[in-house]
């Protein structure tokens, strides 16, 4: 998978999470209504959790990055991409809950899959979804993701894709 550093929206800046932003990804993380929509967070989520999840940008896989609003370079969020054995491209993100119903999910996936579609143009972009997360289903769908009819790979989760640009 490619890797990218900065990508700038409008009001986001989507960079590299470094050891440094351990503390703010905690921050922004540790919150029952977040870890309950992320298989693989755990709650309490520690500053070690995070440590270990910044740690995943280096395993070629993963890449997590910090959604900061560019106003005052605060954490609102993450999103991430990963590597799927199919060769595809998985996009997933979280806000944080006093950032959320602001645009930031939408502003940011549009910057990351608008990257990816010009880094990598031949690679099916997906995403996983429970069908009763509304607002994040409402994301991806004004993103132009469409359910596959496959299940996704984690518990309750159905597989949404955007359709090929050729």
């Amino acid at each position: 998978m490619p890797g990218f550093s900065d990508i700038e929206t409008a009001r986001l800046r989507l960079a590299p999470l470094v050891p440094a932003d351990a503390e703010a990804l905690r921050q922004v993380t540790n919150d029952p209504g977040i870890i309950d929509a992320i298989s693989f967070l755990r709650y309490p989520f520690t500053l070690m959790d995070a440590q270990t999840l910044i740690a995943r940008n280096q395993n070629d896989c993963d890449l997590f990055r910090g959604i900061w609003r560019r106003r005052d370079n605060v954490l609102v969020g993450v999103i991430g991409a990963h590597s799927r054995s199919s060769g595809g491209i998985e996009i997933g993100y979280w806000i944080g809950t006093r950032f959320q119903r602001q645009g930031f999910a939408y502003e940011a996936a549009h910057g990351i899959v608008e990257w990816f579609r010009r880094a990598s143009p031949e690679a099916q972009i997906i995403a996983e979804c429970r069908v009763e997360n509304r607002a994040s289903w409402r994301v991806l769908e004004r993103l132009g993701f469409r359910p596959t009819g496959a299940l996704g790979t984690r518990p309750g989760r159905v597989e949404l894709a955007l359709p090929p640009l050729f």
